[in-house]
């Protein structure tokens, strides 16, 4: 299997997507996990535009690398300018790092417009800067900026900037899609044009994602003849971002044949994919192809009934290869599969008319309001309550809740709740902020004694969403609520639909407490 070999910008190209921030702290933890991923080359930044990239270089000997190699990324010296004399020559150079990474203008609008430099200084700007680290013992990667652009605008001159390059030195040659909007088929012929003029030197791609084409150009790069390819973790980049190394790594080696990383390391994508996530306080995008929450999960009832019988009927891989797993999402389009899958993945016995009845009752509920995509506790209990052998920890008898505004006291929410375990009756009392609030401290009241458990159940969101806001304050609600086990890696959501709030959010807190009772042992 051919090698590809990865080169990573998150830590540097990524940060430059909006809404994205590390810390030098996150940086280097970010960069230990893409050497355990198995990544050949970590971008940690450009050490000459601010004081935390110049930190995290400081601290890299931090790191316990297996295998990464740290790069440094900056420019090619100024017009004028030798490079002893350069700030940012100087600031690469001082980043000791054992990969230094360049760029510089291929495309004679940027070098004449931009730069405001003739063509021929700019091939000096290249050749100089690349010599002068090479001389050094550095290992040069070229980036070549706006390559594509610049190639379709001036062919002639495009090559001879990465001539100037790889004779002075250069380990590789990267071809920058750096505005995003070429396609494919271009990439491809471009690519491979380079490739059989510089058969000497590795040819790489750096896409962006500005037609949603980077992954797609990244690829076709490859099967052109490139070796490397550069990118960053879940897609993030400058504007809409950058191509999404998440994604090339899978296809390239499960669909394409080639050699990234280990199978052992694909096994770790998704948790990693995730953990760069939460670093970076991004909310994972759960239809991300291959390791978002949804990129293996079935709704419809025809494609849950025929993957039981086999898998790839409906599934373009095995989602465990980069760890992952299949869902069967249960909704009004859900068939009977989807139920007995759902059931199975619980670890319920559930019959098979036992399955046809709940999928009849999610109809009817849909109908009125409730959505169980992302409520499962709510699907759990209902499967459960379905069998004739279900025997529910307690019985709701009934509830009211008072809310009033009395003068010299303000505003006073309290509830009572009456409620069964076994032949006792609990009545009990209380106050709160609000109905919700107030209905959720009395229901727990009402089974401490005889579940001292639930004192260690933790309500994280409360979400309330109106159905139909024609109907102004008539329209329908649905409430989804969740909540957390202390001392328990159990998260669970359950969901609640009426006219009336307070009912909606009654009905999706005894669904968590029952859950709770039943799977928090």
């Amino acid at each position: 299997m051919t090698q590809i070999f990865l080169y990573d910008t998150t830590l540097r190209d990524g940060t430059q997507g909006e809404g994205v921030s590390l810390s030098c702290n996150d940086k280097l933890k970010i960069a230990q996990k893409l050497d355990e991923l198995g990544v050949h080359y970590i971008e940690g930044g450009w050490p000459g535009s601010n004081p935390k990239d110049a930190e995290f270089f400081a601290r890299q000997n931090e790191l316990n690398l297996k295998q990464a190699k740290v790069a440094a990324f900056g420019s090619t010296r100024y017009k004028n300018r030798s490079c002893d004399q350069d700030a940012n020559i100087q600031a690469l150079l001082a980043a000791n790092t054992p990969v230094v990474t360049m760029f510089g203008k291929s495309w004679d609008l940027h070098v004449q417009h931009v730069l405001e430099a003739d063509l021929e200084e700019n091939l000096d700007m290249i050749s100089d800067s690349v010599l002068y680290f090479k001389e050094r013992g550095k290992e040069v990667v070229y980036d070549a900026e706006h390559f594509f652009d610049g190639y379709k605008d001036n062919p002639d001159y495009a090559m001879l900037t990465l001539k100037a390059a790889a004779q002075n030195g250069a380990s590789s040659l990267i071809l920058c899609d750096t505005n995003g909007g070429t396609t494919p088929w271009e990439i491809e012929e471009i690519t491979k044009r380079v490739v059989t003029q510089f058969p000497d030197t590795q040819v790489g791609i750096h896409a962006h994602n500005d037609s949603e084409l980077g992954v797609a150009n990244s690829l076709a790069a490859i099967r052109a003849g490139a070796r490397q390819v550069q990118g960053t973790v879940n897609g993030y980049g400058e504007r809409v971002g950058n191509a999404n190394l998440i994604s090339i790594i899978p296809d390239l080696q499960l669909k394409m044949g080639y050699q990234c990383i280990s199978p052992t390391q694909l096994a770790t994508l998704t948790a990693f994919s995730h953990y760069v996530d939460e670093m970076a306080n991004v909310a994972p995008n759960h239809h991300q192809p291959f390791v978002g929450v949804s990129a293996f999960a079935h709704k419809g009832g025809v494609h849950v009934a025929a993957m039981m019988k086999i898998e790839r009927s409906y599934q373009h891989l095995d989602p465990t290869l980069i760890g992952n797993q299949k869902r069967a999402v249960v909704s009004e389009l859900s068939g009977r599969g989807n139920i007995l899958f759902k059931a199975a993945e619980l670890g319920l016995d559930t019959s098979k008319e036992d399955a046809r009845k709940v999928v009849e009752q999610i109809k009817e509920l849909e109908s009125q309001g409730y959505m169980f995509e992302s409520a499962e506790a709510s699907v759990d209990i209902l499967l459960r309550r379905v069998s004739e052998n279900y025997q529910p920890p307690f019985e709701v008898i009934d509830f009211m809740v008072l809310t009033e505004n009395r003068q010299g006291r303000g505003l006073f929410t309290e509830a009572t709740v009456k409620v069964k375990v076994n032949d006792k009756v609990r009545h009990t009392v209380a106050e709160g902020n609000g109905p919700v609030n107030a209905l959720n401290l009395a229901l727990r009241e009402a089974l401490y004694e005889d579940f001292p458990q639930l004192r260690k159940l933790h309500l994280t969101d409360y979400k309330v969403r109106i159905l139909d806001s024609d109907s102004g304050t008539a329209a329908s609600t649905r409430v989804l609520i969740d909540f957390h086990l202390e001392g328990t890696t159990l998260f669970w959501t359950t969901v609640g639909a009426h006219t009336n709030i307070i009912e909606a959010s009654w009905h999706a807190l005894i669904d968590s407490m029952e859950y709770a009772l039943l799977n928090g042992k």
